[in-house]
């Protein structure tokens, strides 16, 4: 006979398995729902800007990846449309990396062998029973429209092409990006410090998603390299063009009566800033915290208890939202004035130190 479960966590990606193990953590007891995988042969391309505070949480989980899935960002460079360029280094912030590029493999990898090796866990194929149900199912929940709640979405008509790609000269530990024409490249470093692949990111208009996506390798990787002023020389894809919409989105509710939301169930941001996964993980910690200070008498599904998570996220959430939201519409237009407006804005930005190192501190996750 299986055990009673305290939390039922839904969903089985980087936010549901460090939920899991989080909660778990509290002694309490998890049914994490893990659906039987499709296209199992598929490689993800995808690759997850996280920050200092999310290394750190994921180190107490012993689930950070080794040196090869995890590389650190030195350096980064982003270069408007008209001569704007703004940059970062972490040994001005006198930090050990501006942020680490990881790769979803290696991440999702260590995260399931820390679940298989915490015993307060199970997985299992269907959903059961339990005081709280946790949903981490990503944008398209089928559980948060089960539980009545408006998922407020505002498209951007655009898409986000990833792929992996080999570049002929190394990233040095640097990550670029490049606004223009209303497009937002960007190539993260992988493979380790002295490594010489990417992370494309390449967010477009869908129509000119369509455009890009049939073309041929040897033609993408001419436009690519055409975007990317071939600063890393000729850019080989090393794997499959994956292309998904871009929205920024908001559940009314993130809470009720024995659930809750977390992650891109909760909110979705635009990739430009790369803060979506480190908004899900905070997500998590802040709930396992929430779940940690309740009094004694409180079930974890009190909606009461639920909702202190809710006020502690949303402001955080909303407040990157409305950042990389901003930034979106400021280089999505491309006529006169705007152009040379926020070429001008970067390049003052620039010289401006106390706002730079502001915001540099504030990515890298307050320190």
């Amino acid at each position: 006979m299986a055990l009673p479960l305290d939390v039922c966590v839904r969903g089985a990606g980087v936010v549901g398995r460090t939920m899991a193990l989080l909660l778990a953590r509290e002694r309490l007891r998890v049914g994490l729902v893990e659906a039987p995988a499709v296209n199992a042969s598929t490689s993800d391309v995808r690759a997850y800007a996280l920050n200092a505070s999310s290394r750190s949480l994921l180190e107490m989980l012993r689930a950070w990846p080794d040196e090869s899935h995890a590389t650190p960002v030195q350096g980064m460079q982003v270069h408007g449309d008209d001569g704007g360029q703004v940059t970062f280094s972490a040994a001005a912030e006198h930090a050990p990396a501006l942020a680490w590029i990881v790769d979803v493999g290696g991440l999702m990898e260590r995260l399931g062998e820390a679940v298989r090796f915490q015993p307060l866990i199970e997985t299992i194929p269907q959903p059961r029973a339990a005081a709280l149900t946790v949903v981490c199912e990503g944008r398209a929940s089928a559980t948060r429209d089960e539980f009545g709640v408006n998922f407020d979405v505002r498209a951007y008509h655009q898409h986000a092409i990833a792929a992996r790609v080999r570049c002929d000269r190394p990233h040095e530990q640097i990550a670029r990006q490049w606004f223009s024409g209303g497009d937002i490249l960007a190539l993260l470093p992988l493979g380790g410090p002295h490594g010489n692949s990417a992370a494309l990111v390449w967010s477009v208009q869908d129509d000119r998603a369509v455009e890009l996506m049939a073309l041929s390798a040897g033609e993408f990787e001419a436009r690519l390299a055409q975007a990317s002023h071939e600063v890393l020389g000729r850019l080989t894809l090393t794997t499959e063009r994956a292309q998904w919409p871009l929205q920024l989105a908001q559940a009314d509710r993130w809470c009720g009566p024995g659930w809750v939301l977390a992650g891109d169930a909760a909110h979705t941001v635009h990739p430009l800033a790369g803060q979506g996964l480190n908004l899900g993980l905070a997500d998590a910690q802040a709930l396992a915290q929430v779940l940690h200070s309740r009094e004694y008498w409180r079930s974890p599904g009190d909606l009461k208890l639920l909702r202190r998570y809710e006020r502690a996220r949303k402001a955080e959430v909303m407040a990157m939202g409305f950042a990389t939201d901003g930034l979106q519409q400021l280089f999505a237009r491309t006529q006169q004035p705007w152009a040379a407006l926020r070429n001008w804005g970067m390049n003052g930005f620039e010289r401006f130190g106390p706002l730079k190192h502001w915001v540099a501190r504030r990515a890298m996750g307050g320190l």
